[in-house]
């Protein structure tokens, strides 16, 4: 039975959607909590897999929170091992610094509902291909990555250019959640940080709107997001090639 690591930050921003996905597939979840645990030692040779899940620190945060750079250095050794990664927010923008790439401040804050574009390259993509063109897609984020080099830029939205990529074959990293349902976007509308981030945030909109555009796509959101991470599960257990990386600035 394939085994998948997933690197959780606060108890608030789970797998969502995407955990009975995986169970269905038969697939062993084992979670690193480091909420609880920062100090986790991360030894990723015995897993098939690696999800990387949001948060609300950033890269830079590194120096003053270790795990990050552990993060980063156990995506490297999955990527090495030519291993599928899937990064979500911050864990696409983790996935993107170990790549090379810069990791900033978005000139808005992205809360609640956006329309997504896909590019060319993203609507023959193996894994994002089942996502349409403008579906809305849930958002929480105020910092950016830049499009690694050699990566292909899969997705942008009109506040973020640089919402998906695919390395390789088989890393993939989403600025958006598709793994939302709607008792978990109820869960962040109610947990008091992120209602203030959403309160400061000087967006036109406020909790009652994303409620009522919950209603409105989480639905449609969820059935593409199915086929989406069904594709990337498919790529667990597939034999894959290795990938030599940047040198390590991050580290």
């Amino acid at each position: 039975m394939p085994r998948i690591l997933v690197f959780q930050h606060v108890a608030a921003e789970p797998l969502g959607t995407l955990d009975p996905l995986i169970r269905r597939r038969g697939h062993r979840i084992r979670f690193r909590n480091f909420e609880r645990h920062p100090d986790a030692l991360l030894n990723v040779d015995r897993y098939r897999g690696l999800v990387v899940l949001g948060g609300p620190m950033n890269v830079e945060d590194h120096p003053r929170r270790p795990h990050l750079a552990n993060e980063m250095r156990a995506i490297e050794r999955m990527l090495e091992q030519g291993k599928p990664v899937l990064g979500i927010c911050l864990g696409a923008q983790l996935l993107a610094h170990v790549l090379g790439a810069s990791v900033s401040r978005n000139a808005v804050p992205e809360i609640g509902w956006y329309p997504l574009q896909k590019t060319d390259a993203g609507h023959s993509d193996p894994v994002l291909a089942p996502l349409h063109a403008d579906t809305p897609v849930f958002q929480w984020h105020g910092c950016r990555f830049d499009i690694p080099t050699d990566a292909v830029h899969l997705a942008r939205s009109n506040d973020c250019d640089q919402q998906a990529f695919r390395y390789g074959d088989n890393a993939y990293g989403f600025q958006f959640h598709l793994e939302m349902d709607e008792r978990l976007v109820e869960r962040w509308l109610a947990q008091p940080a992120y209602r203030d981030e959403l309160a400061d945030s000087g967006l036109p909109h406020d909790e009652h709107a994303i409620r009522t555009q919950t209603r409105q796509h989480i639905a449609g959101m969820q059935r593409q997001a199915d086929a989406v991470f069904n594709n990337f599960l498919d790529l667990v257990g597939r034999p894959q090639r290795r990938y030599t990386l940047p040198s390590r600035e991050w580290a």
